[in-house]
This record gives structure tokens, C-alpha cells and sequence, in this order.
């Protein structure tokens, strides 16, 4: 190779190496059980009142009720 072009390929190799056994110390000793933890999790259904969506719309909806009322009245 010429002074030009530099070879990274081991480096690239070397890097993702690092990675992967950074990866493997960080990771709990059960990650089996904490992935279907954090799957079961966010898999739950969500309630139709737990989101501010509906309270908004409800609470808009009473405004505009109150004022058509108010109008027609």
C-alpha cells in the first residue's frame, strides 16, 4: 500500500471487538428474562384514559358546549 491509502480494516475489526465484549460486560446476567421483561412491558394495552388526548378533547368539547348553550340561550 502506498503512503496514500490506509488500511482500516483491522482497525474496524478491533473497534467492533471492544464493542462487542463492552457490550457483553454491561449486559445483566439474565438479559433473556429483562428482554421479555421490557417486551411484556410494552406490550401491555394502554388504557383509553391513561392519554392527555381524550381528557383534551373532553375538556375542549365542554367549552364548545358551554358557549353554544351560552349562544343559543
Amino acid at each position: 500500500m502506498d503512503s496514500d491509502h490506509i488500511d482500516i480494516r483491522r482497525r474496524i475489526q478491533a473497534h467492533g471487538a471492544r464493542q462487542l465484549t463492552i457490550a457483553r460486560l454491561s449486559a445483566p446476567a439474565d438479559w433473556q428474562g429483562e428482554l421479555r421483561k421490557a417486551l411484556a412491558a410494552h406490550r401491555e394495552p394502554v388504557s383509553i384514559f391513561a392519554g392527555s388526548d381524550l381528557r383534551l378533547f373532553l375538556q375542549s368539547f365542554a367549552v364548545f358546549f358551554t358557549a353554544t348553550m351560552m349562544f343559543l340561550i
